[in-house]
């Protein structure tokens, strides 16, 4: 059991019969009344987010959500398959349950598969990917005040923003909890 007021960033716990992974939190010491812990929680199966508050001695079940490193393997129509790298066992993983930043994944990358009592709600892509520039406008040398960028098409279809200087074929590096770009890789 959890009480709310051992609330921390990234917990997770059941109420009401949904799992909700803590965001944010704050403790509240209103000069009149009673404290309370001001949260905003999100629901890690629909990826619902909200704003509560709670009672700091209220108390909540733990929920454990299970991360294990799996191997992406393909995409067939909207399912897209993960291999256990302990069992190569294939695991079927809906479109919807992926986020945005999955764009940056090719095949056999290792991602995080979240599963809650053998459920799978979410894949976690790696936080740092290198890709390779597929297309973008020629780059030219100019005297900028800003930092000026240019749309760029990655080798996994995925399209950024990046210096003027990246030219096509070169290896770049992607914070995917951003979508941006970080930085130029040597071959």
């Amino acid at each position: 059991m959890i009480t709310a007021g051992d609330f921390r960033n990234g917990m997770t716990f059941e109420e009401d019969g949904n799992v909700m992974q803590i965001i944010e939190f704050q403790h509240v010491k209103p000069g009149k009344g009673a404290a309370f812990v001001r949260t905003k929680v999100r629901n890690v199966i629909t990826g619902s987010v909200v704003e509560k508050t709670y009672n700091p001695t209220a108390k909540f079940p733990t929920a454990y959500v299970e991360r294990k490193d799996m191997e992406y393997s393909y995409s067939d129509g909207d399912l897209y398959y993960f291999m256990d790298p302990e069992s190569y066992e294939l695991v079927p993983v809906n479109q919807s349950e992926l986020t945005d930043s999955f764009k940056f994944v090719k095949e056999n990358m290792i991602c995080k598969v979240l599963s809650y009592k053998g459920q799978v709600f979410g894949v976690e892509p790696p936080n740092f990917v290198e890709l390779v520039v597929e297309k973008t406008d020629p780059g030219f040398a100019g005297n900028t005040a800003t930092n000026a960028t240019k749309p760029a098409t990655l080798e996994t279809g995925a399209e950024i923003k990046v210096p003027l200087f990246i030219e096509e074929g070169e290896l770049i590096r992607i914070d995917t909890r951003t979508c941006e770009y970080m930085e130029r890789v040597q071959k």
